[in-house]
């Protein structure tokens, strides 16, 4: 794992280096160098990401690092599905430090969890950073994940990993903070409240809201219902 990743990190590294040394062969006044290399450091860290993504997505497939379908591994046996399942691990997080920080919710944090194994449709945002484990998920066009929600296709239980998929349908909403655990299932145009904990194995309606700790169904509330409640309002206030 330290060699793989050593030698992504430094090949991701080389073209913004030789980048930089080009910059510094221009016959520019020297008050103008800094400048240069100021107005630089963008257009190189751009460069250091795409390489990144690409060479680290790349060698885990290469490796055949991946999170193992339906496992469940005792922490302190170190099985080599369990290896595997940690160099998966550190070199999503290495990519999620170095690049998902600037840019989450863009098409290039897409494109890599794509790569990376995830299934992924088209149109699809992804604004967090705490999405592991991406060859066990499924998203449908048009899936929208809101910051800071935890989806991942393991879960710790008393000093076992267990794994699982996450298939989330089409123009699926999950809002900010939310937990997903593994294998949920959400029908297409399902939505996931704000700071809401959906259980693992749980089946989720199409078209239906759900939310709360753990998320349960929010059942419409009927036009009827809600004339009732403005006149019991308006009579308890006069």
């Amino acid at each position: 794992m330290f060699v793989v990743q050593s030698l992504v990190f430094g090949l991701s590294v080389l073209p913004a280096f030789y980048f930089w040394t080009w910059t510094l062969t221009w016959s520019v006044p020297a008050f103008i160098r800094p400048a240069i290399v100021a107005t630089t450091l963008v257009p190189a860290y751009l460069l250091f990401a795409i390489v990144l993504v690409a060479l680290s997505a790349l060698s885990t497939r290469v490796c055949g690092w991946r999170t193992a379908a339906n496992g469940a591994w005792k922490l302190r046996d170190l099985e080599w599905p369990l290896l595997d399942w940690v160099r998966y691990m550190v070199s999503t997080h290495i990519v999620r430090v170095f690049v998902g920080t600037f840019f989450r919710a863009s098409a290039l944090w897409t494109l890599y969890m794509r790569w990376n194994g995830a299934r992924i449709g088209r149109g699809v945002h992804i604004n967090s950073l705490s999405i592991s484990d991406h060859n066990m998920l499924e998203f449908g066009d048009g899936v929208v994940i809101g910051e800071s929600v935890h989806l991942s296709g393991h879960t710790v239980e008393a000093g076992m990993v267990k794994t699982g998929p996450v298939r989330l349908g089409r123009f699926v909403t999950v809002g900010l903070g939310s937990m997903v655990g593994i294998n949920v299932e959400a029908g297409e145009k399902c939505q996931i409240g704000a700071l809401s904990v959906v259980l693992k194995g749980s089946t989720l309606e199409g078209s239906a809201i759900y939310a709360g700790i753990p998320a349960r169904k929010i059942e419409p509330r009927s036009r009827a219902t809600d004339d009732a409640d403005d006149t019991d309002a308006a009579v308890g206030f006069f």
